[in-house]
């Protein structure tokens, strides 16, 4: 097997699984993009196994410590696996990430079950390289209706891959029904504005839910409307979402006819709503999109945080809460802490931890690998103005 050594002091030693080009220090064998191949280091020890691109930015991403290849029994196994985590964790088995990622052991494969339906992103080139593999492993252990390749993600760009969207297996089942904290949601994962639901904060919409009733809600950055019509489920007094996505707000809507909810929905851009909007609310939600996706914007992205932060604080009184989110994992949770609490200081308010929100357990964390920790979150109410 063709493989690569590693340099002394790369983080894979520091329990990492990526290995970048400056991390090399030389091939052998001849490795191909999409390749496996067995990682060394300069002791000519084994280090495990790893999908290789050259192309992308990472070269390498370990995904076992032995030799071992990309096969049917190995997706099969490892997928097994991940079903079991879940299961274990209590979360609803037909509604969850069942694959993510290098959680769970298999580079760039993300696979979402909604029921009887799956939908798969390959985004590396190995997995890509192996869909049919992956489908058929998907089959024997879910035997869904059917599995849409969900292949629109800018991350498939990084490893030379064009996006695009088809069916892997069966037909393409329009849409339908879902059923997340005794709400129905319609979703559609082959044309769809996304993969379907937001998973991971499924457990943080019910969390925030429980602090709406009579109150005046404001949800910005809605969506397909989770923490909305979560908080008008709970008996929130007037609720009002906001998104700058014209088919999102649509969605929003048709979610709340269909769940027989009352909630007035503004197709707006959220940075000029807050900006001219009256302090009528009691509750506001901040659940942007990623404001960076690389270190070099992060400064630039932490100044969009500050003034969403800064305009909604200064649109709530005393006994006010602002529940807020950032789902890049470039900004730390200290860092995204620190940028909160400066902007209570400029906005002359006073703030009390409610309470921290994270990503849901079907989107395990590895601990030596922080990008797999990319989801914080937390609720703060206002106690004092100055």
């Amino acid at each position: 097997m063709a493989g690569l050594i590693i340099a002394p002091r790369a983080r894979i030693f520091h329990g990492h699984e990526w290995v970048y080009a400056t991390e090399i220090k030389k091939s052998f064998g001849d490795p191909q993009p999409g390749d496996v191949v067995t990682l060394k280091d300069f002791r000519d020890r084994p280090l495990g196994s790893a999908i290789y691109n050259p192309l992308s930015q990472i070269v390498a991403r370990r995904f076992s410590r032995r030799r071992q290849d990309l096969d049917l029994d190995f997706f099969t196994r490892r997928i097994r696996q991940s079903l079991e985590f879940r299961q274990r964790s209590g979360i609803d088995e037909m509604l969850c990430r069942v694959v993510w990622s290098e959680s769970d052991g298999i580079p760039g494969l993300i696979v979402d079950r909604y029921g009887d339906h799956l939908s798969i992103q390959t985004l590396t080139l190995a997995m890509d390289l192996r869909k049919e593999i992956i489908r058929d492993a998907l089959v024997s252990l879910f035997s869904p209706k059917s599995i849409v390749l969900r292949n629109d993600s800018p991350f498939r760009k990084a490893e030379g891959m064009e996006p695009g969207i088809e069916m892997l297996y069966g037909e393409n089942p329009g849409s339908f029904i879902v059923r997340a904290n005794h709400l129905d949601f319609e979703i559609d994962l082959f044309d769809g504005q996304k993969t379907g639901l937001y998973l991971d904060q499924i457990e943080s919409h019910a969390a925030v839910a429980k602090l709406a009733k009579g109150k005046r809600v404001l949800d910005c950055f809605t969506n397909q409307g989770g923490f909305a019509l979560a908080c008008a489920k709970a008996g929130a007094a007037k609720v009002t979402a906001v998104d700058v996505s014209a088919s999102a707000c649509d969605a929003a809507r048709h979610n709340a006819r269909i769940n027989g909810l009352d909630m007035e929905v503004l197709e707006h851009n959220v940075f000029d709503f807050l900006k001219h909007a009256k302090p009528e609310y009691d509750l506001i939600i901040l659940d942007p999109p990623s404001f960076t996706r690389n270190k070099k914007t992060l400064m630039d992205a932490m100044r969009g945080y500050k003034e969403i932060h800064l305009r909604s604080l200064k649109l709530l009184e005393k006994g006010g809460i602002l529940s807020t989110f950032c789902c890049s994992h470039h900004a730390s949770r200290e860092l995204f802490l620190e940028n909160l609490a400066d902007a209570s200081v400029d906005a002359k308010k006073s703030l009390r931890l409610i309470a921290e929100h994270g990503q849901r357990a079907d989107h395990p964390v590895l601990i030596t690998l922080p990008e797999t920790g990319y989801l914080k979150g937390v609720t703060v109410e206002v106690i004092a103005t100055r």
